[in-house]
């Protein structure tokens, strides 16, 4: 169970993760079960790795896109939204101007 709380972003961390080019920097809230983060992908970011992990990906400022292994990719813009249960893609995030999101995952997607 999680009791209600509000979350004040400024006062969460950021760290830093290198991608294969650029960097992402998280904010982490780490609950019971529940992982909430806001991301930012600085300008030409390519992640480093292929993810099974399932998100919700909500984009709050500029645009990135979402890259399948298979070869397909999605473009998500400020207020789209993508959802995936663990195990069901392998994607990757590849963003040319920067972008700052809301990721959720946690047990609730296994």
């Amino acid at each position: 169970m999680i009791d209600f709380q509000t979350i004040d972003w400024s006062f969460i961390e950021k760290t830093e993760h290198p991608g294969e080019s650029g960097t992402a920097y998280w904010q982490t809230l780490q609950l019971p079960g529940l992982r909430l983060r806001i991301v930012e992908y600085s300008p030409g970011y390519v992640a480093d790795h292929w993810c099974q992990k399932g998100h919700i990906v909500h984009c709050l400022e500029g645009e990135f896109v979402s890259e399948m292994e298979d070869g397909g990719s999605f473009l998500l813009k400020k207020g789209m939204t993508y959802v995936v249960s663990d195990n069901l893609s392998s994607h990757r995030s590849v963003c040319e101007q920067g972008v700052k999101l809301l990721i959720v995952d946690g047990d609730f997607l296994k």
